[in-house]
């Protein structure tokens, strides 16, 4: 068999909703209990570390214990995909991780907690999570018809579990306590594995080659870099994410916070979550002819998230400003994950979403750690003005790619979704 002939097909539109196959509304509901859980994890982290007296940098520390892995073992999260099944991967990635989440709360429920144990579960924690991260864009094609809307639906599950995910383990935080917080985020954890066990028999394209691991690392490198498109659009991605996603959280949340006080800055944020919302809403009904091109377009929104902070905008323009560049940014990632998962063979999609996730997320801690020294150097707003541009300037360039430019859409035709079985 060639990878030409495991490509993700199209039928004739219109598709089914994908709510119509119980197989989506599993691996639905399953993303959407973990992202509940990631987006709890912070809050709760913070306020463990903190509480045990280790101080922002214990909670900088605790941080890095657990992105460090994500960054350096996703590649090999992909390979694994690629042999396994990227449903075997998942389920186990979830049940590692609630298993650290439940020995988290055991050792926090102790007067004694030190940080590397702490370090050391979150490690492991996110060990698991780049093992669960390659498999998601294969597993998409597998479950939905309509891979665009799907994309669209789970767009708006993260938004929404962005938004109240840290709430939640707010609440849990001062009306239980902090080792029940992380009972709950393991519990999420528990019922994505419950509801993407069942996914375990679907008939699912494998890698069955003996192939040493770096083989198998090395093909899935000649899969991402002989596509003009999705190298082009990795690499503008990386300097975006130095420039632009690196010193606009940090540094936007002070400006904000210090311009409109902390609860204007909440709802600034809330904002952005709601046009997240919207742009995903978007992505289920507008299906463009060129889809990256329509994504970039949309993504010159984005440059108003750091640019209003930067100009001091009043409370409602920056407010809008929030909705516009959640929008923007939403419907760049419908139409992105859409054609990666369309135009990518299934038996190679989990590698080659990997470097896409790598080359997406490297560059963001640096962006992070310079934005400091770099405000403290010329000013916050400055910083963040000079982010507005660039990101500006790095769409301008995205789009001048001939091959970004060119590509349309992919027939879609997802592998085996019919709920009366079959598969390959």
């Amino acid at each position: 068999m060639t990878m030409d002939e495991v490509t993700v097909q199209q039928q004739p539109d219109p598709l089914p909703s994908p709510w119509r196959s119980s197989r989506f509304r599993l691996f639905f509901t399953a993303r959407s209990t973990s992202l509940l859980a990631d987006g709890m994890l912070m809050v709760s982290l913070t306020t463990a570390v903190l509480g045990a007296g280790y101080g922002a940098g214990g909670v900088g520390y605790a941080l890095a214990a657990w992105m460090t892995p994500i960054a350096l073992l996703v590649l090999f999260g992909g390979v694994l995909a690629d042999r396994f099944t990227p449903q075997v991967m998942m389920v186990g990635a979830d049940v590692v991780r609630m298993l650290a989440m439940l020995a988290l709360a055991g050792l926090l429920v102790g007067d004694d907690v030190q940080l590397w144990q702490i370090m050391v579960l979150l490690a492991l924690s996110g060990a698991a999570t780049a093992m669960f991260q390659p498999g998601l864009a294969s597993m998409v094609p597998q479950v939905a018809e309509d891979i665009q809307r799907a994309n669209a639906l789970l767009r708006i599950s993260e938004a929404i579990s962005t938004l109240i995910g840290p709430g939640v383990a707010g609440l849990l935080v001062a009306y239980w306590d902090v080792a029940g917080s992380f009972v709950v985020i393991a519990g999420a954890y528990a019922l994505s594995a419950l509801g993407l066990a069942p996914l375990l028999k679907l008939d699912t394209t494998r890698d069955d080659s003996d192939d040493p691991m770096w083989h198998r690392l090395v093909t899935g490198w000649h899969e991402f870099r002989s596509r003009s498109w999705l190298w082009g659009v990795i690499a503008v991605w990386a300097v975006y994410g130095l420039f632009v996603f690196g010193p606009s959280i940090p540094l936007g949340a002070a400006l904000l916070t210090e311009q409109h006080g902390a609860s204007g800055y909440g709802w600034i944020a809330s904002a952005d979550g709601a046009g997240t919302i919207i742009g995903g809403l978007l992505g289920m009904r507008v299906r463009p002819r060129r889809p990256l091109v329509a994504g970039a377009c949309a993504m010159f929104f984005f440059a108003l998230n750091p640019l209003a902070p930067a100009l001091g905008w009043s409370f409602t323009v920056t407010a809008l400003t929030g909705v516009l560049a959640g929008c923007g940014f939403a419907f760049w990632g419908v139409m992105w994950a859409t054609s990666v998962q369309s135009h990518i063979p299934l038996a190679v999609l989990s590698r080659v979403y990997a470097y896409d996730v790598a080359g997406s997320i490297m560059v963001i801690p640096l962006g992070r750690a310079l934005s400091g020294p770099a405000a403290d150097s010329v000013g916050a707003d400055r910083v963040l003005l000079f982010s507005s541009v660039m990101g500006i300037v790095c769409i301008v360039v995205m789009l001048c790619v001939p091959a970004v430019r060119g590509l349309g859409r992919a027939p879609e035709k997802a592998v085996g979704v019919s709920d009366g079985g079959g598969g390959r």
